[in-house]
């Protein structure tokens, strides 16, 4: 991929500062359409590791990176891995009633069940659950409590009843599982997505900080790492979760099953904001445009819980079904982008993203980020400029929400693709600066270039010295930009050429 140096073409900054994330799928295989997704607003591709093969993510994968080169946008991927999935056995005629009020057993026999018992082939719950506990089957969909366990038996009173069908999932929310958040098959997608440069690695079934450190460690550093928070269990202890992981999902789907809906809404907001509180990128995730799926229109309800995130200041939210097999892909990240952009020219906005207060670490790279952030309402800045090799130093900046555009210089392609689910962030790969002088001339020419500024504006400029050198944030410095300056400079390249 060349640089942004290298040529005329150069994309424009988005002015939307939260990311659209768009899962791919039968709806958005071709390159066409992912193309055309991307121009409507997406900034990252979430690859499902629980659907297709490897050789089916693989063509997702060239895809986007082809497209990348085409449109010198740094495109971030994400893989999703499908964590453990509990299920119930096999049942005679595949399908059976449980009646409320009735005992229902499972047990480790792999005769095909009935409305009276069934196998439950996860020896890991019978030794975790006790009298009381809840098991939920089919999203929730059946409840019941457990009245009896022992090693190879838990016998329950069915709360509500219904049809149980072959393989129906399960879920126990009331007990942190002996299970590994990696299964086998995990562990082979995860060897896969790595090999194949992606960017960012989301952990499905954390239940404790634990599972985030395993899957660190395996990464080793090859790509970023996100929690997806789904359980009762990782919300008890989102803290520590925090603290290993580089970003966290609220996958609220799941944590609708396994707690009661109504309690959902306020913990996203808490997610949210602990997130924001440790500067760790945060998205919103599941059913936010659930009806596009079938309609190319939203409802009201839909459009009001998108904006619900954006207003909350979240950096990412994602579109699931509704782009990967759904009827309206396009549509729907149309009406993502749309509804982001709506909510961001409320003047309320920049009050209300700013509820959470952030306070800055005893650090020199803390104490400059939270400067540079006033600095530019201070001096009515136009845009800030972010040089950095790991990300870290526009992660910081991200963290107070700036209300200008922010412009991060990277001479890493890996660090700019990352960037994709970081909030304002506009991210270009460009030689890397040696001096004072030079890190000037290039923040202004690159400013007035990607067009975040123009002739007789300030920005703010935020840079380590030494340079090259990752955590050594320790400038900040602003400047005018003159009108010609980026003509001036492409004069004398041309005229060194001749």
């Amino acid at each position: 991929m060349a640089t942004s140096e290298t040529g005329p073409s150069i994309f424009v900054p988005r002015s939307r500062k939260v990311r659209i994330l768009a899962t791919l799928g039968p709806a958005s295989n071709s390159k066409a359409m992912i193309r055309k997704l991307a121009e409507a607003g997406a900034d990252a591709f979430r690859i499902n590791m629980s659907h297709g093969t490897h050789a089916d993510h693989k063509r997702r994968i060239e895809t986007i990176r082809a497209l990348e080169k085409e449109l010198e946008r740094p495109t971030t991927i994400l893989a999703d891995l499908q964590g453990p999935k509990l299920r119930v056995g096999l049942f005679e005629g595949g399908s059976a009633k449980l009646e409320n009020g009735k005992h229902f057993v499972f047990d480790r026999s792999n005769v095909p069940g009935n409305a009276e018992r069934v196998e439950l082939p996860h020896k890991e719950i019978f030794s975790a659950v006790e009298v009381g506990t809840r098991l939920l089957i089919d999203d929730g969909k059946l409840v019941q409590r457990v009245v009896k366990v022992s090693p190879d038996r838990i016998e329950t009173i069915v709360e509500v009843g219904g049809m149980i069908s072959n393989n129906k999932g399960l879920n126990v929310p009331d007990v942190v599982l002996p299970v590994a958040a990696l299964t086998e098959k995990d562990r082979a997608d995860l060897v896969f997505a790595l090999d194949e440069g992606v960017d960012w690695i989301a952990l499905s079934f954390v239940q404790r900080p634990e599972d985030v450190a395993e899957a660190r460690r395996l990464i080793a550093g090859r790509a970023s790492l996100l929690a997806k928070i789904e359980k009762p269990a990782a919300v008890d202890r989102l803290e520590g979760i925090l603290e290993l992981a580089d970003a966290v999902m609220v996958a609220r789907g799941d944590l609708g099953v396994e707690m009661p809906p109504e309690q959902v809404p306020p913990l996203q907001k808490q997610i949210v904001e602990a997130a924001r509180r440790m500067g760790r990128p945060v998205v919103v995730a599941t059913q936010m445009l659930e009806s596009m799926i079938t309609s190319p229109s939203p409802t009201r309800a839909e459009v009001s819980d998108v904006a619900t995130a954006v207003y909350d200041g979240a950096d990412a939210v994602m579109l699931s079904a509704e782009s990967a097999s759904g009827q309206f892909p396009f549509e729907a990240v149309t009406m993502m982008n749309r509804i982001a952009t709506s909510v961001e020219s409320d003047p309320s906005y920049a009050r209300r993203v700013h509820f959470t207060e952030t306070l800055p670490e005893h650090t020199t790279a803390d104490a400059i980020a939270q400067a540079a952030a006033t600095m530019v309402d201070t001096i009515h800045a136009a845009a800030l400029v972010c040089f950095t090799t790991s990300g870290s130093t526009a992660r910081r900046i991200s963290r107070e929400r700036p209300a200008v555009p922010l412009l991060v210089l990277t001479p890493s392609l890996k660090t700019a693709r990352k960037l994709g689910l970081l909030w304002g962030a506009h991210a270009v790969r460009t030689r890397d600066v040696s001096s004072f002088e030079e890190m000037v001339a290039k923040a202004k020419r690159m400013a007035l270039r990607h067009r975040i500024a123009k002739g007789g504006d300030r920005i703010v400029i935020i840079a380590g010295v030494p340079f090259g050198t990752p955590g050594s944030t320790n400038v900040i410095h602003s400047v005018r930009l003159v009108g010609d300056e980026l003509e001036r400079h492409r004069a004398a390249e041309a005229k060194a050429k001749v």
